[in-house]
């Protein structure tokens, strides 16, 4: 029977035209403002790296002064310093560990038709690569021994390799950045994990472009790179220069761990606890605050990355779908009441409440049907007009199959919630004042 149904929901489109339009334009209104808010906030929130989030995990040492410093308050940034991320990289525990900053430079092409441009790239340590899972299309990460000895050595994205090599292998050849030439070992393919969870405190934001180029952590230090971000100094112990930076309590980088298992942060925590009470008695980490640890999930809800006003706007956005839904009841009670007649006439020929509920129910998802075919179409609208307003937007705005299929469902859920009352008031008609009347 419902193939039945559903031939007469689609015929019924055709009854009362214009009210059939307005009703699926209405429904469509809603989904669509509903599920491009929905999907933006998807995209902000989902996992990155869901099959080991809960094994990569950020450390965050406080070293500010004890001066003015209230017990149980916050530190003062959640970076860390360079003295600290030396003495982590060694650490006894973790499969894996990184150290990165952002960094600024410009790109200096061979080509004499292409001029110089600026480019923002990271500096990590050579786990990053095999921590982060990042892909490769030509070549590979520099080695362990090129990230002790400061290699002159760069991984490239494939957009800059494309733009400064055209199609073809780069690895092997020499790129000159701000001064200096490095030796391409190798390509990342596209690789843009969204939010930018591994380096969200500067350089790029969560939701911008993929990094242009990497170079080895040493290299930067070695060369006295800028970073591209913040970074706090304890002025009791600051010193001038790169130098200083080096030696001070200025925080600007950021720390990875990868342990084996979830259960192994009990030994990283450890083992920070430890080295926390060690720096103390040597002077250093003066409030002696216990160290923290946050997983992926738990470091992109400390950062705040997906704020109150995201999700307030998606609630709004369901709100103004509620009010579609009240207004296609209306609608649904006007185009059913004109046909009590022919409800009348099917329950006197032996027809049963059930089977006119049943009718009506798939005509209003058929009409839910429509309207998510049309809500789909302006959500893709809608997210397109979202992305061009910021580029971090633009890596936002796209809609993955589990928000598509959702769309459909939401829509042919709401017409059907929307369709239970005027369906119950059309299955009240009694079939002898309707033949009466006839």
């Amino acid at each position: 029977m419902f193939g039945y149904y559903f031939k007469l929901g689609v015929k019924s489109l055709r009854r009362n035209p214009a009210l059939t339009a307005l009703m699926v334009l209405t429904l469509a209104v809603g989904v669509a403002a509903s599920m491009s808010t929905l999907t933006i906030l998807h995209m902000m929130s989902g996992n990155p790296i869901p099959h080991k989030s809960d094994r990569l995990l950020v450390p965050v040492l406080d070293v500010g002064p004890k001066e003015g410093y209230t017990p149980g308050s916050p530190p003062d940034d959640v970076q860390a310093t360079y003295p600290d991320v030396k003495n982590l990289l060694s650490a006894p525990v973790g499969v894996r560990r990184t150290a990165m900053y952002g960094i600024n430079l410009a790109v200096e092409p061979a080509r004499t038709d292409l001029p110089a441009f600026q480019q923002q790239g990271l500096a990590p340590t050579h786990d990053f690569f095999a921590m982060f899972e990042v892909p490769f299309k030509y070549g590979q990460a520099w080695t362990e021994a090129e990230d002790k000895a400061g290699a002159d050595v760069v991984v490239l994205s494939t957009d800059l390799a494309e733009r400064l090599f055209g199609k073809t292998n780069p690895v092997g050849k020499q790129v000159r950045m701000s001064g200096y030439s490095y030796q391409v070992v190798g390509v990342a393919d596209h690789w843009k994990p969204l939010p930018r969870y591994y380096h969200i405190i500067s350089g790029n934001g969560e939701y911008g472009d993929e990094e242009a180029f990497f170079l080895p952590f040493s290299t930067a230090i070695r060369h006295e790179m800028g970073h591209a971000g913040s970074m706090s100094c304890n002025v009791r112990n600051a010193k001038p220069g790169f130098a200083g930076r080096l030696e001070g309590d200025c925080t600007w980088l950021q720390f990875w761990f990868e342990t084996a298992s979830p259960g192994d942060r009990v030994d990283v925590q450890s083992y920070l606890d430890s080295y926390v009470k060690e720096q103390h008695r040597l002077g250093r980490m003066e409030r002696n605050q216990p160290a923290k640890l946050y997983n992926v999930m738990e470091w992109l809800e400390e950062r705040k990355v997906v704020g109150s006003d995201e999700k307030l706007s998606v609630w709004l956005a369901f709100g103004f779908l509620a009010l579609c839904l009240v207004n296609t009841i209306g609608l649904l009670l006007a185009k059913f009441s004109v046909r009590a007649p022919e409800v009348g006439i099917r329950r006197a020929l032996g027809a049963s409440r059930r089977e006119i509920f049943s009718q009506f129910l798939v005509e209003t998802a058929v009409v839910g049907l429509v309207g998510g075919t049309l809500g789909l179409l302006l959500s893709y609208g809608a997210l397109a007009l979202m992305g061009l307003s910021t580029p971090s937007m633009k890596n936002l705005a796209h809609m993955d199959l589990e928000m598509l299929a959702l769309t459909f469902v939401l829509s042919i859920a709401a017409a059907v919630v929307a369709g239970l009352l005027p369906t119950w008031r059309a299955c009240q008609v009694t079939p002898a004042l309707q033949l009466k009347s006839q």
